[in-house]
C-alpha cells in the first residue's frame, strides 16, 4: 500500500528494502514528546494568526494530549509503514478527530518538524546532564572536603612526584566537570533557536509567527534563515564534543579508580555494590562499574564521529542522510546519563586506606623537591645547584635503599656542609603537603577552602533550581 500520508504522488507502495531502509520510527519515536509539543505550539500559533480555525485547533491540541497519554501507556501502536514519529503521530490524530487533523501540517514540513524535536530532545538532555554532573560534583566536593587532609602519592609518568592530599585529587576531577558543564551550557545558549516555520527549506507563504512558537518552546529566538534551519545539526555536534571530552575526563578518574583497588595499589575500596566477582577465582573483587566507565567512553567519542562523517559532504538543504542523526545522539547521552550515575555511585561508596596511601606517600623520595626548596630557601643555593645537591643525596639514599628522612645528618653534609638538622623537618610527607599553601596548591587548609567554596557555589546553584 502507498503511504496514505504523503502518497499522492506515488500510485504504488515502496518495495520491502526501501521501506526498512527508510523507516525510522523504531529510534526516533523517542521524540514523541518533543514532536507533541512543538505540534500543540504550531496549531495554537496557527488559530491565533486566522490560518486554522479555533476549533480546530482545540481538537488537535486534545487529540495530542490523547496520544500522549497512548504512548505513556504503551498502547499506541507504532507503523512501520508510516516511517517516522510524525507520521504515526498525525495518523493516529487523524483517527482520533478526523479532517481537522490534516490541517496541523500547514505552514511546517517534516523538515523543520524534526530539527525542532530534534533540538528540544537535546537541549532536554543537555538540562539532564548538567544536574547529572552537579551531583556527581557534589559527591566528589563533599568527599574531598572529608579527606582534607589524608595524604597520598601525586604522579607523574604514574611514577611517585610529590605527596598531595587525596581531597585535593578529588577536587581536580570538580574542576575539570565544571568546565564540562560550562561547555554543555555553552552549547545550549548557541541552539536556542527555533527552526520551526522554516518549512521545507524555503519558508512559508502563511501569515505565521514565528517568534510566538519559539517563545512557547522556550526558544530564544527563531533561526534566522531558513535553509540553514532545516540543515543545520551543528547543535547535535556541539552537544555530542561536549559529552565526548566529559565521558574522556570520567574515564581517566575510572582509570584511576581501577588502578587503585587494584592488590598493588590498595589506595581504596569499593564495597559489594560497585564491584562483581569471578567465575573460577574467589578471591577477586573486580571494579567492573569503572571499567565499564571507561569502555562505554568509545561509545559517546564514536557517535561525535559517526554524526560529523554524515554531515560533512551533505549540500543544503536536509538531506536523507540526516535521518541517521539521531541513534548517535541517543545513544551517546543515554550512555553518559549511565557512566556519570556510576561514578557518582562509586564516589560515594569509596573508602580510602589512609595508612596504604600515607606509606606510598611517602616512598620513592616523594619530598625530594621538598629538599631543594629547603637548599634554595635555607642556604640561598641557586635553585639548579640544590637540584644537583638533592640528586647527588638521592642517589645515596637508593644506594641504601632506605628514604630521605632515613639518612644520617653527616651523610646529608658530606654533600653539603651547609645542611643542619632543620632539613628533616621538610621530609615528612605532612610537613611536603603543609608546606604547599599557594593558591591551587595542595595544602589541607587550601582543599578545606576549595571544598567550601565548591559547597556554596553548588548549593546555590540547588537553591536556583525550579521547585
Amino acid at each position: 500500500m502507498k503511504n496514505s500520508m504523503w502518497g499522492g504522488r506515488f500510485s504504488s507502495g515502496p518495495d520491502a528494502i526501501m521501506e526498512e531502509i527508510n523507516a525510522s520510527i523504531g529510534f526516533d519515536r523517542k521524540l514523541y514528546r518533543q514532536d507533541i509539543r512543538a505540534s500543540k505550539a504550531h496549531a495554537r500559533m496557527l488559530a491565533r494568526q486566522g490560518i486554522i480555525g479555533a476549533d480546530d485547533a482545540e481538537k488537535i491540541v486534545a487529540g495530542l494530549d490523547a496520544i500522549e497519554g497512548e504512548i505513556d501507556a504503551g498502547t499506541f501502536t507504532f507503523s512501520r509503514a508510516l516511517e517516522d514519529i510524525h507520521l504515526n503521530i498525525e495518523s493516529r490524530l487523524k483517527t482520533l478527530i478526523g479532517e481537522a487533523a490534516g490541517r496541523l501540517h500547514t505552514a511546517r514540513s517534516r523538515n523543520d518538524q524534526v530539527a525542532v524535536d530534534f533540538r528540544l530532545w537535546v537541549r532536554d538532555a543537555l538540562d539532564a546532564t548538567d544536574a547529572a554532573l552537579r551531583d556527581l560534583q557534589t559527591a566528589l566536593t563533599d568527599k574531598a572536603a572529608a579527606h582534607a587532609g589524608l595524604v597520598m602519592p601525586g604522579f607523574t609518568h604514574l611514577q611517585s612526584a610529590q605527596p598531595v592530599t587525596f581531597g585535593h585529587h578529588l577536587l581536580a576531577y570538580v574542576e575539570m566537570i565544571g568546565r564540562d558543564r560550562g561547555r554543555f551550557r555553552d552549547a545550549r545558549v548557541r541552539m536556542n533557536e527555533s527552526p520551526l516555520g522554516a518549512a521545507a527549506l524555503a519558508g512559508t507563504s502563511f501569515p505565521i509567527d514565528r517568534t510566538a512558537t519559539a517563545e512557547a518552546l522556550g526558544f530564544d529566538r527563531p533561526t534566522a534563515n531558513s535553509l540553514d534551519s532545516v540543515s543545520d545539526r551543528d547543535f547535535a555536534i556541539e552537544a555530542l564534543a561536549a559529552a565526548a571530552l566529559t565521558a574522556i575526563h570520567l574515564s581517566r578518574f575510572a582509570e584511576e579508580i581501577v588502578i587503585w583497588t587494584s592488590a598493588q595499589f590498595r589506595f581504596i575500596r569499593l564495597s559489594d555494590r560497585f564491584t562483581t566477582g569471578s567465575s573460577i577465582m574467589p578471591q577477586k573483587r573486580n571494579p567492573d562499574a569503572a571499567e565499564l566507565v571507561r569502555a562505554k567512553t568509545g561509545r559517546i567519542i564514536g557517535a561525535q564521529n559517526a554524526l560529523m562523517i554524515v554531515m560533512k559532504g551533505l549540500p543544503l538543504a536536509y538531506q536523507k542522510d540526516m535521518q541517521e542523526d539521531k541513534e548517535q545522539v541517543f545513544d551517546a547521552f543515554e550512555s553518559l546519563e549511565l557512566v556519570i550515575a556510576a561514578m557518582t555511585g562509586m564516589v560515594r561508596d569509596m573508602e580510602p586506606d589512609a595508612a596504604v596511601m600515607k606509606a606510598a606517600a611517602g616512598s620513592g623520595y616523594a619530598t625530594a623537591t621538598d629538599l631543594a626548596d629547603w637548599l634554595v630557601r635555607t642556604l640561598g643555593l641557586p635553585f639548579r645547584e640544590a637540584h644537583h645537591v638533592t640528586g647527588r643525596i638521592v642517589g645515596i639514599a637508593a644506594e641504601r635503599s632506605v628514604e630521605l628522612d632515613a639518612l644520617p645528618l653527616e651523610t646529608l653534609q658530606a654533600v653539603h656542609a651547609g645542611i643542619t638538622a632543620d632539613v628533616y623537618s621538610v621530609l615528612t610527607v605532612e610537613s611536603s603537603v603543609a608546606s604547599r599553601t599557594s593558591y591551587g596548591g595542595t595544602a589541607p587548609d587550601n582543599v578545606r577552602a576549595a571544598a567550601m567554596r565548591w559547597r556554596a557555589r553548588l548549593a546555590a546553584e540547588t537553591a536556583e533550581l525550579p521547585a
